[in-house]
C-alpha cells in the first residue's frame, strides 16, 4: 500500500468525558518491518466502554492506544479488515476480531502470529494485559457465523468479563453466600451475568435498577427477582449475599453494605454505569463500609488462572460454549441499531455516558460516513 490514507479516531477529554473530538491523522503508505495496518469495519458501543473510561488510569485502558497529553482513546470490541500488511504470514484482506480504537484505522506492530491470529507488540503495549493485545482470526473461529458479527461484537466481550466473575465466585466457593446483588441490572454485563448464573444453577439472583428500566429486567427472565434500588431496605438483610457492582454508584454500594453488614460476603466492583455517583468508595461520612470490603474485578487475572487449571484449549471451548447460549438469548431481547460517521459516535457515546441509551437495543458504530 502506497496511497496515504487520512485515519480518523473518536477522542475524549479524560477529565472531562463529556468533551468528544474526532481527530484526523495522515497515514504515508509505508509500513516498517512487522508492521499492519488494519481497517476498522464497525464496533460495539455499550457500558463497557464507560467503564474503560473510570478505571482507564487504574487498570491501563488508556494505554491500549496512546494519545495526545489529557485524551484518550475508549478500547472497544469489533471487526476490521488487514488493508496493508509488511509481516509474513498476515495477508491483505483477512478478517480479525478483537480490542480496537473508536477510529477508521489502526496501525499495529504485529507478533506471535499463528494459525488463529496475532497480537499487537508495539512497545507501548509493555505491562498490559496480553488478552487485550490478541486479534482473532475470523476465518480460524470454528464457529464464524457473519450474520451474527454484530451480536458477537455487543456480547462476547461483556459476556466474557461477565462469565469470569460467576466463574470466580464458583471457584472461591462464592464465599459462603447463597444469592447474588445485581446492580444496574439492565445493562448488558449485567444482564449476561445473571444468564451465566442462572446456567449454574447454585444460586439466586438479585437485579437491582431504576423504576423505569424495571418491567425490561423482569421481561428478561434471567434474575429470580427484580427490586428498585429505592426497595434495597426490603431484601432479608439474613441472606448471606455477593454484590457485584456494575453500576457504580457508591451510594447505591453503601446502601447494600449497609443493609446486609457482615452478611455481604464479596463485594465486586465491575462497571461504572452511574459513574457521576462514584466518590470513593466510603459512605458518606467518610468511613469505610460495613461487611466485605470492595475489590475491583480484573478479569485477565481470572482467565489467567484458568488457562494454567484447564489449558488455554479447554477454558476456550466452555467460554464458546456458553456464549453460544447467550448469543440465541441475546438474539430475543436485543434489537440492534447500526449507526456511521463521527456525529453519530459522538452522539451515541453522550447518551451511553449520561444513562440515557435504549437498554433494550444495541448499538454498532463505524467512523465511516
Amino acid at each position: 500500500m502506497s496511497e496515504t490514507t487520512t485515519i480518523q479516531t473518536f477522542e475524549v477529554n479524560r477529565s472531562n468525558w463529556q468533551q468528544t473530538r474526532t481527530v484526523d491523522e495522515t497515514f504515508d503508505g509505508v509500513l516498517q518491518d512487522q508492521e499492519v495496518l488494519l481497517a476498522i469495519d464497525r464496533f460495539a458501543l455499550t457500558a463497557n466502554n464507560i467503564s474503560y473510561c473510570v478505571s482507564g488510569d487504574m487498570l491501563g485502558y488508556w494505554r491500549f492506544f496512546p494519545a495526545q497529553e489529557g485524551w484518550g482513546r475508549i478500547p472497544a470490541m469489533g471487526f476490521a479488515d488487514v488493508v496493508a500488511s509488511n509481516c509474513p504470514g498476515i495477508a491483505v484482506g483477512e478478517r480479525v476480531w478483537g480490542f480496537l480504537p473508536m477510529a477508521t484505522h489502526l496501525k499495529i506492530q504485529a507478533g506471535s502470529v499463528n494459525e488463529h491470529g496475532f497480537k499487537d507488540v508495539s512497545a507501548h503495549r509493555d505491562g498490559l494485559a496480553p488478552v487485550y493485545a490478541s486479534f482473532d482470526r475470523v476465518a480460524a473461529a470454528p464457529d464464524n457465523d457473519p450474520a451474527v458479527e454484530d451480536l458477537t461484537m455487543l456480547l462476547r466481550g461483556l459476556f466474557t468479563t461477565s462469565w469470569l466473575v460467576e466463574d470466580f465466585m464458583f471457584d472461591n466457593n462464592h464465599f459462603g453466600a447463597s444469592q447474588y446483588l445485581i446492580t444496574s441490572a439492565s445493562s448488558k454485563t449485567s444482564i449476561a451475568l445473571a444468564f451465566a448464573v442462572r446456567e449454574r444453577g447454585l444460586l439466586s439472583a438479585v437485579g437491582l435498577t431504576s423504576a423505569g428500566n424495571k418491567s425490561f429486567v423482569e421481561g428478561l427472565g434471567c434474575y429470580d427477582r427484580v427490586i428498585t434500588y429505592d426497595e434495597i431496605g426490603a431484601l432479608d438483610a439474613a441472606i448471606p449475599s455477593i454484590v457485584v457492582d456494575m453500576a457504580g454508584s457508591d451510594k447505591t454500594l453503601a446502601d447494600i453494605h449497609h443493609h446486609f453488614g457482615d452478611q455481604l460476603r464479596f463485594s465486586s466492583k465491575v462497571g461504572a454505569t452511574h459513574y457521576e455517583e462514584m466518590t470513593g468508595g466510603l459512605d458518606g461520612s467518610g468511613e469505610a463500609l460495613p461487611g466485605a470490603e470492595p475489590v475491583f474485578f480484573f478479569a485477565p487475572a481470572q482467565i489467567e488462572k484458568r488457562n494454567a487449571d484447564w489449558g488455554t484449549g479447554e477454558v476456550m471451548k466452555r467460554l464458546s460454549q456458553s456464549l453460544a447460549k447467550f448469543l440465541d438469548f441475546g438474539a430475543q431481547i436485543l434489537t440492534v441499531k447500526r449507526q456511521h460517521g463521527a456525529q453519530a459516535m459522538a452522539d451515541s457515546y453522550l447518551q451511553m455516558l449520561a444513562g440515557t441509551a435504549d437498554a433494550s437495543v444495541g448499538y454498532v458504530m463505524s467512523l465511516r460516513d
